[in-house]
């Protein structure tokens, strides 16, 4: 099952008092794709929001408010389920209920402060997607209104996280992009089990990041280190062509026969082959006197005093 799947599948495990159940119906019905004076009206392709929004309605409303049920396969396989609320009675009734005016905004009178997590996981069921966390940190709650996206971002921002905009094409979104406010919301809506994957995801992400980190380090180094065997190997040959060797002090020249014989060591192993063993340093001063010489011979070469 997808991370989103599991994500709503915790919100409907959390529905579990009266006062859940009222708010959770509140988020999906006041965030529902169409709410008129004649009919309100819901889609989802989600099987966890087929399961609990005909269960919430039957349970705050009983049999008074009929329900139709269209549905609509998919393209891709999947079908889109049409809940339909029709006839003005009813709607002034569930509208009359949960206090939706006209212009649909967040009414705080039907959210007790135990309740509002799960009124937002009920606005998650009806209009919120996440992401599979190994691809990207991405939650998004797409709103049918202006209006209420601002009560939303507004109501986020009371619980500690803080929402980004944006205007669609026929509605606006607030999405959330840090994994650290992922896990915090979700914690919120009763989805801790996807909380600590979430955390998982992050700690195996940071592990892999600092061992490709560590490799690339690794990588540079051994980068440097042959380039820098390479230059040395040129300039000890500059001396060889030049008949130099023999002036060279014998720790020089011990030193360049060293490298001429071990093309690709580093410095610090360098130093241990010597007959008096140095530091690291002290070989890297010896090849500083060593490319000085060749430089001096290639100077001498071109004529240049």
């Amino acid at each position: 099952m997808s991370f989103s799947h599991n994500v709503r599948e915790c919100i409907r495990s959390s529905i579990n008092d009266q006062d859940k159940r009222f708010a959770c119906l509140y988020g999906m019905l006041l965030f529902g794709r169409t709410v008129t004076r004649e009919e309100i009206v819901l889609k989802s392709e989600s099987d966890v929001f087929d399961s609990v929004f005909p269960v919430l309605m039957k349970t705050v409303f009983g049999t008074s408010v009929p329900l139709s049920i269209e549905e609509k396969p998919r393209k891709n396989g999947e079908v889109l389920h049409i809940y339909r609320i029709s006839g003005e009675a009813y709607v002034t009734a569930i509208r009359h209920r949960f206090h939706i005016h006209e212009e649909r905004r967040i009414d705080m009178r039907n959210l007790p402060t135990n309740s509002i997590g799960m009124f937002l996981g009920g606005v998650f069921l009806t209009c919120g997607t996440i992401t599979d966390p190994q691809k990207e940190y991405h939650m998004e709650f797409t709103v049918p209104t202006e209006a209420l996206c601002t009560d939303l971002c507004d109501l986020l921002l009371s619980v500690g996280v803080h929402p980004n905009t944006v205007r669609r094409r026929y509605a606006w979104s607030a999405y959330l992009k840090m994994h650290e406010e992922i896990g915090d919301l979700l914690t919120f809506i009763g989805a801790q089990r996807c909380t600590l994957e979430l955390i998982d995801v992050q700690i195996d992400k940071e592990v892999k990041n600092h061992v490709n980190r560590m490799n690339n380090c690794d990588m540079a180094n051994i980068d440097k280190v042959i380039n820098a065997a390479e230059r040395q190997r040129r300039d000890i040959e500059t001396i060889i062509a030049h008949d130099k060797m023999q002036t060279l002090t014998p720790e020089l020249r011990e030193l360049a026969e060293l490298r001429l014989d071990n093309p690709h060591l580093s410095l610090a192993d360098l130093s241990e082959l010597l007959s008096e063993p140095i530091g690291r340093s002290g070989v890297n001063h010896r090849f500083r006197r060593l490319s000085a010489i060749a430089e001096q011979c290639r100077k001498e070469e071109h004529g240049e005093s």
